[in-house]
């Protein structure tokens, strides 16, 4: 593309987004519909905009995430459901339980690390610069969660959309 592209009047980057977000709420689907057991190895990390609309989060989680917040789903989570808009699931930070209703419009990245399989997303908050934060440290870093969150930021296999909006 050359800098005399003109500007498409076909919104290809919102549908190629998503798009992509389906994926997450299918694979979240099949989770559900398999009785709610992650089958192997595998475990997600689902980034999300903690201020984005229909997130629906504690207070004290979102005072500690103001921003972006990334939970874990691998050992320790209960009442998972999915529906067409975005998925809910119990999970547990520092001993405490929460429950957390996250949006797919919401979701800025979701990860497997078991497979080197990752989707990043625009974010849907209007220009939002992402603040310093804490990891969210929710209770089910037990094999080799950590291990895990070091190797999935090596870029293998994300799938990374941005078709550089002319300002």
């Amino acid at each position: 593309m050359t800098e005399d592209t003109p500007d498409s009047l076909i919104p290809y980057d919102e549908i190629v987004q998503e798009a992509l977000r389906a994926v997450v709420g299918r694979v979240l689907g099949e989770i559900v519909a398999g009785g709610s057991e992650l089958p192997g190895t595998h475990h997600f990390y689902i980034t999300f905009k903690t201020e984005a609309t229909g997130v629906s989060i504690p207070p004290h989680l979102r005072e500690r995430f103001p921003d972006e917040m990334t939970i874990v789903l691998q050992n320790k989570f209960w009442d998972l459901e999915v529906t067409d808009e975005g998925f809910s699931v119990g999970l547990s930070f520092n001993q405490i339980p929460a429950k957390l209703s996250v949006p797919f419009a919401a979701i800025t990245a979701f990860v497997d690390p078991a497979v080197d399989f990752g989707l990043q997303f625009q974010a849907t908050v209007a220009d939002m610069a992402p603040e310093e934060h804490e990891d969210a440290e929710n209770d089910l870093i037990e094999s080799g969660g950590e291990e895990a969150a070091e190797g999935a930021d090596d870029g293998s296999n994300v799938v990374t959309v941005d078709f550089g909006r002319k300002k």
